[in-house]
């Protein structure tokens, strides 16, 4: 058995009928949608996008809920500890 046999799983023969076949398939479905190579480049690419935008919507969400809870607690804390202050 030969290095390139070993590296290709399969004699270079067939891996290319097998490559060839699976590209035509591709290519027939690729087609029936109307995609090309480049909009599901950026299909994954936007994907990667929206998803970091994604977290840090999340982190902004979570920061104004804290902001929004800190409006309410911080002075509520102030004036407990000056009620509690006076004692």
């Amino acid at each position: 058995m030969s290095a390139l046999t070993r590296f290709l799983g399969d004699s270079p023969l067939r891996v290319l009928i097998k490559l060839l076949v699976v590209s035509f398939l591709v290519g027939l479905v690729m087609h029936a949608f109307g995609w090309s190579p480049m909009d599901v480049f950026y299909g994954i690419r936007q994907f990667f996008i929206d998803l970091w935008n994604l977290g840090f919507h999340a982190i902004d969400r979570f920061l104004g809920y804290i902001l929004l809870g800190a409006a309410i607690v911080v002075p509520a804390f102030i004036l407990l500890r000056i009620a509690s202050y006076r004692k």
